[in-house]
């Protein structure tokens, strides 16, 4: 068996174990379940961009919060698959106007940007509820069970999956690691910098706003500091950096571990969260800037340098 069709059989042998879990595992398992899907999804995604192109975003909770809010808006009118699918739509439309605004700017400029853009759709959605819509919240009634959400958040981590094996293995995957590199280069190259990016910020910004939208069903009652909580930016981030965001399995190799802490973390220390999940992001930028896997190479060429060096040598 070639080493191609023997990743095939080992990621869906994996897909179809995480497929079955739901029929073993208990209610807190599959909430664990559903929380972890989602943040690989959502690290995923946001590698998908940010990775390469090396721009680092923190708009994630902006079109997770839409997915959610839509949901939420129209529950009552629409039928579940039609909501995902207005979901991703407007999602993909709020990309394309950000990125056409914004994808010019680099380094802390884009990153205060999409901060403050995020904020901003909270503020929004805020003011339109208070003083539109007299209220503050919402409620979702959806015939979705947890195990329904648990598969479909599934899936969707598949499918990010595959569309980033897919981009880092076609010309627009090389495409990006030149524009990640230097933009100046890239454009000498001839190739179009700001439809690349848009595109993929595009693909990246859908995802995630699908991720809001298949679990805002879990939540029942929904308003914008739940759904528009920064906190899942920076998880997010943190998660991407720690497994290696220029890697395929970097984040996922993030995800599981960070989310794990992070839920032990909030349930035995839910007053010091916040600090400690700063101290662990400025620990990993210190001593992982480049990511686990990053570490783990560069430390096991230098200790196979170091033997090669310290053999004896062989008599003639």
């Amino acid at each position: 068996m070639s080493r191609a069709l023997l990743s095939v059989f080992v990621f869906a042998l994996v897909v179809a174990v995480l497929a079955y879990v739901p029929f073993i595992a208990g209610s807190y398992g599959i909430t664990l379940g559903i929380g972890m899907l989602g943040y690989v999804t959502l690290a995923t995604a946001w590698a998908l961009f940010s990775g390469p192109t090396r721009y680092v975003s923190l708009a994630t909770v902006a079109f997770f919060g839409i997915g959610a809010y839509t949901v939420a808006v129209f529950s009552e009118n629409m039928a579940y698959p039609l909501l995902l699918a207005v979901a991703g739509a407007i999602g993909l439309a709020v990309a394309l106007v950000v990125g056409l605004a914004t994808l010019r700017l680099a380094g802390v400029y884009f990153v205060i940007f999409t901060f403050g853009l995020a904020e901003l759709i909270r503020q929004l959605v805020t003011w339109y509820e208070v003083n539109v819509t007299g209220t503050l919240g919402r409620y979702i009634f959806l015939p979705v069970t947890p195990e329904g959400i648990y598969w479909q958040l599934l899936a969707l981590a598949t499918t990010a999956f595959l569309i980033s094996w897919g981009i880092g293995r076609s010309r627009i995957g090389l495409a990006l690691k030149v524009i990640g590199d230097d933009e100046v280069v890239a454009s000498h190259c001839g190739i179009d910098i700001a439809r690349v990016k848009l595109a993929l910020f595009a693909v990246s910004a859908v995802l995630i706003t699908l991720v809001g939208a298949i679990q805002a069903p879990r939540w029942t009652y929904v308003e914008p500091t739940i759904a528009f909580n920064p906190t899942v930016s920076f998880l997010t981030l943190i998660m991407a950096l720690l497994g290696g965001a220029n890697r395929l399995t970097g984040p996922l190799l993030g995800a599981v571990p960070l989310f794990m802490l992070f839920e032990w973390l909030s349930a035995n220390f839910p007053n010091h969260y916040s600090i400690i999940l700063g101290l662990v992001f400025i620990a990993i930028v210190f001593v992982l800037p480049r990511g686990v896997l990053a570490f783990v190479e560069e430390n096991w060429r230098r200790w196979r340098k170091s033997g090669v060096k310290n053999l004896p040598a062989v008599a003639e």
